[in-house]
């Protein structure tokens, strides 16, 4: 029986997964996956906006809010299984996948894995570059800040990096928001994911094999993906549509809810349509 709400619970082989629940129960069906280092609260927004139509599914990933982290693997690979475990686990077959960052890197390689089982992918602030910013010994230099400085240095420098810098005035609750979820993130989660999820390397050597539709949003300043590196991953997935979302950085969800929102539910219409054409299709016989 379906459990409908906010923070349940599931316990499948020591692994706790933190969801909401939220819409009609057999309307089209959206699963959000937040970035790094956040948690399923950066999509209460969407969730709002979609409920009234959609079943409206979020979830934290292991290790972030309320998601425990056994073992402390945070693989690509790992946090994929975790995705199809909740997706089995609530009876979805098939549903609409949105992931920002290392959200949508999630996505992709589930949808490069499990392709029968999705409808569509939104991949919010994702790029499949071969330039990749962050070395291993970046990473490892954020990590021994992490753990020689604290949580609260490291939200101090990476919220700026994460923020358009406009958004700090015009935007200030979003960021206190923001801050209040990594602050509530272990740092050994952190630097785990830090250590161990490369996503860039994983899912983007298929791009040109996904036959779902594919929505590609991104913020106009994001200091992650410029423009052309973008446009290059719209281009390698067939029929994709890509919009810059203004006034934002790397969290354009937050910064600009309003036009996130609007594409966000204009593909999700088409998603419903397509799938009723089909289900139509499906149950005809002359």
């Amino acid at each position: 029986m379906r459990i409908a709400g906010e923070n349940i619970k599931i316990n499948e082989n020591s692994l706790v997964i933190n969801y909401d629940d939220y819409g009609p129960i057999y309307a089209p069906a959206v699963v959000f996956i937040h970035g790094f280092p956040f948690n399923k609260s950066m999509w209460h927004m969407q969730s709002e906006a979609l409920k009234s139509n959609y079943r409206v599914i979020s979830y934290d990933i292991r290790g972030f809010g309320d998601s425990t982290s056994p073992f402390n693997n945070h693989s690509l690979e790992t946090l994929t299984g975790d995705l199809i475990q909740l997706m089995d686990k609530l009876l979805l077959k098939k549903v609409t996948l949105c992931g920002l960052s290392m959200g949508g890197y999630i996505a992709l390689n589930a949808v490069e894995k499990y392709s029968t089982r999705f409808n569509g992918v939104i991949l919010c602030d994702v790029h499949c570059s071969e330039s990749i910013r962050e070395t291993k010994a970046e990473r490892l230099n954020i990590i021994q800040s992490i753990r020689k400085y604290g949580l609260k240095y490291f939200a101090d420098k990476s919220l700026k990096y994460f923020f358009a810098s406009p958004s700090f005035i015009k935007k200030s609750e979003q960021v206190k928001a923001a801050r209040k979820m990594i602050m509530g993130t272990s740092i050994n989660s952190i630097c785990d994911t830090l250590l161990t999820l490369d996503p860039k390397s994983g899912p983007c050597s298929q791009l040109s094999e996904i036959k779902i539709p594919v929505l590609i949003l991104v913020g106009k300043e994001d200091a992650e993906n410029n423009p052309e590196e973008v446009k290059n991953l719209q281009k390698k997935i067939p029929g994709s549509s890509l919009f810059v979302i203004e006034y934002s950085g790397h969290l354009p969800n937050l910064e600009n809810t309003e036009e996130f929102n609007s594409h966000l539910k204009t593909f999700m219409d088409k998603i419903r349509l397509r799938r009723g054409l089909s289900e139509q299709a499906l149950e005809y016989k002359p």
